[in-house]
């Protein structure tokens, strides 16, 4: 209990003290492609692989437009479940030390970027490709802290590199997402 407790505290320390950064635990709520809290709206033709669900509003407005490759999951019990596991994996991904802290607005488009932390006070952006690159490490991960929004222009890409995987990508937002039309992106979106 205990003992493995501690020990596991001081292996995530050793590694934190490394570089290294480590994983958000998403638990229930990595089923989901789309976790709404206050309902869903989908604007045009979207496709989306994993689960769909919102919980307390299970309103999702535009449903028609969507290829689901999942389950929707609106209203349930399984719902509120990752809505709580959500606000954990929000909580911890908003208090990790940042490696890189951008100036206000900055967007992300055209940059390379290796595992870390990153935060904007304000918003991110991405308006072309932004490449995450891995270098060959399978358990890289990234953070991208945003204090309100991050919005991507039309055709925006989220590029993975050298051996990075979506499942070690977590942007933390404050208040909204908004992902311009055609946009391929990659990583969980906790806004």
């Amino acid at each position: 209990g205990l003992a493995l407790l501690l020990v596991l505290s001081l292996l995530v320390a050793r590694q934190e003290a490394a570089g290294a950064v480590i994983i958000v635990d998403l638990d229930t709520a990595s089923d989901f492609a789309v976790l709404g809290g206050s309902a869903i709206t989908i604007t045009g033709p979207t496709t989306i692989t994993g689960d769909i669900g919102s919980f307390p509003t299970p309103t999702i407005t535009g449903f028609e437009n969507v290829t689901l490759d999942g389950v929707n999951h609106a209203g349930v019990a399984f719902t509120q479940q990752a809505q709580l596991d959500l606000a954990t994996a929000y909580t911890d991904a908003a208090g990790r030390t940042p490696t890189t802290v951008f100036g206000d607005v900055f967007d992300l488009g055209g940059l390379t970027l290796i595992s870390g932390v990153y935060r904007d006070n304000t918003s991110f952006g991405i308006t072309g490709t932004l490449t995450l690159d891995a270098a060959g490490d399978p358990n890289a991960v990234w953070i991208f802290q945003a204090g309100s929004t991050l919005i991507t222009a039309a055709g925006s890409t989220v590029n993975l590199i050298g051996g990075a995987r979506a499942s070690n990508v977590y942007w933390q937002v404050g208040s909204s997402a908004t992902l311009g039309s055609g946009t391929d992106f990659a990583g969980s979106i906790m806004a």
